[in-house]
């Protein structure tokens, strides 16, 4: 009989080998897979007094969207006014660099010397897998090339409802100077966490960027995409945000390139019966505390799952967001009971993680079976918290299992790449009867004569 602990209450426990144990899991994740509509009850009525009317999400970023982009600088300040509520006007929404300035002297040189630490880290990774130009020749002595040539104009969003992060500028704003881009525009909320904070704002200055808006939510996004007076739009807009900014995101795709629609953040972890229950408990709060953050634990150990129940209960009772993180606990975690190591790989490959954490006793081994992941942080000594900070590469990741088919952030996001070919005559004639055949096929008879105008004799003058 299993001994219960004060860590059970936290989070589900599911045993797989129960019969309802897969549907259990299925409905846990599902639970921030499927929150494009689901608002607290605050923002509910925030929306209805702002617009008079309990509108979805979805509603009130098509409302507010097509608003910035019908009226501009004029919709975007009476949004940051009704929604934000901060007297933003069209002088004071691009912060003056020398408040940039200001603050980067302002601010603790500790602070600064980590910032460029972390950010020469992030450089040499970026650098290092950052795409080069491709030259294949020809036998006839022309070329095909694929060229890669940097996105000029980029806009990333910073959050700043909650807590103030410089974290993200780091893991957004150098990969895409590494990229070349020539200009980056920082969009943040008018808050004390948000473009009014001044380690962010002297971020912004050690990075060098010199435009910072002082806009958050969907009505930034729009500004982005669309322009308004006084801001050019961007040619993609990268970096998290809540509920609103990802919708927004979305409804410019198209108008504009975007780096992913971001759920919140999450974690899986595969673990055997030599990991440290402590270290486990410490990342599943790490992402349980972003509130709403999901952490989900599979093994096959009984007494590890155990454990890290114990483990739980005692470390959430010193952190500062403890009541926060108990909700997403009970909501969006769960310690999971897999029939044997293997069926813990499969698992986390079908989940295809934002973060996926291996602890066990050969995680190179772990990682060859799971093939979806955002990141992956292997071993003991690789907390997701080195992902996010300090290691290299960007925290901005794949999430609600999208990791199926999409990939992190990085200096690749901001190039473009484009095909260069140079024939040379007899290259043009080795492919010329294979064009002709398809020409023919597809009845298109003008391509055809483009070919051969140019490989037949010469016309007379």
């Amino acid at each position: 009989m299993e001994v219960m602990t004060a860590g059970d209450t936290l989070c589900e426990r599911i045993d797989l080998a129960e019969p309802s144990g897969r549907t259990r899991l299925a409905a846990l994740r599902n639970k921030l897979v499927s929150q494009g509509d689901v608002v607290s009850p605050a923002s509910r009525q925030r929306t209805i007094d702002v617009f008079g009317e309990p509108l979805s999400p979805r509603q009130v970023v098509e409302r507010i969207c097509e608003d910035v982009r019908g009226r501009g600088i004029a919709a975007l300040l009476d949004y940051s006014r009704r929604i934000d509520r901060a007297a933003v006007t069209a002088e004071t929404l691009v912060v003056p660099p020398t408040t940039l300035a200001a603050a980067h002297a302002a601010v603790e040189p500790d602070f600064l010397a980590a910032v460029r630490r972390i950010r020469d880290r992030v450089i040499r990774f970026q650098q290092a897998i950052l795409v080069r130009d491709v030259t294949v020749p020809l036998a006839g002595g022309g070329s095909l090339r694929q060229r890669y040539v940097p996105l000029e104009r980029v806009g990333v969003c910073v959050p700043g409802g909650a807590a103030a992060y410089p974290s993200t500028l780091l893991m957004t704003v150098v990969p895409a100077g590494v990229a070349g881009v020539r200009e980056i525009v920082v969009v943040a909320p008018p808050t004390p966490f948000g473009a009014d904070n001044n380690h962010v704002l002297a971020t912004c200055h050690e990075l060098g960027v010199t435009t910072v808006v002082r806009a958050g939510g969907a009505q930034a996004v729009a500004a982005l995409a669309y322009g308004v007076e006084g801001l050019r739009r961007v040619d993609k807009i990268v970096g998290p945000g809540n509920l609103f900014v990802a919708l927004a995101k979305e409804y410019v795709f198209g108008d504009v390139a975007i780096d992913s629609i971001a759920g919140p953040s999450e974690i899986v972890i595969v673990a055997d019966d030599a990991a440290r229950p402590e270290c486990i408990a410490a990342d599943m709060l790490a992402q349980a505390e972003h509130s709403p953050g999901s952490a989900i634990l599979l093994t096959a150990s009984r007494s590890l799952a155990a454990a890290v129940a114990a483990a739980l209960a005692s470390q959430l009772t010193v952190l500062e967001r403890a009541e926060l993180t108990r909700d997403s606990l009970a909501r969006f975690c769960g310690l999971v009971i897999t029939r044997s190591d293997e069926e813990s790989a499969t698992i986390a490959h079908e989940l295809a993680p934002e973060h996926l954490s291996i602890d066990t006793r050969d995680p190179e081994a772990t990682l060859g079976l799971i093939r979806h992941v955002g990141a992956a942080f292997l071993g003991p000594h690789s907390p997701v918290a080195a992902g996010d900070y300090a290691a290299g590469p960007s925290h901005v990741l794949p999430t609600g299992g999208t990791a199926r088919f999409a990939a992190g952030l990085s200096a690749n996001e901001f190039v473009r790449g484009g095909s260069v070919i140079r024939l040379a005559a007899s290259d043009l004639a080795e492919m010329a009867a294979d064009i002709r055949t398809l020409a023919d096929v597809e009845g298109l008879t003008a391509h055809r004569r483009s070919v051969e105008i140019r490989l037949g004799p010469p016309n007379p003058l």
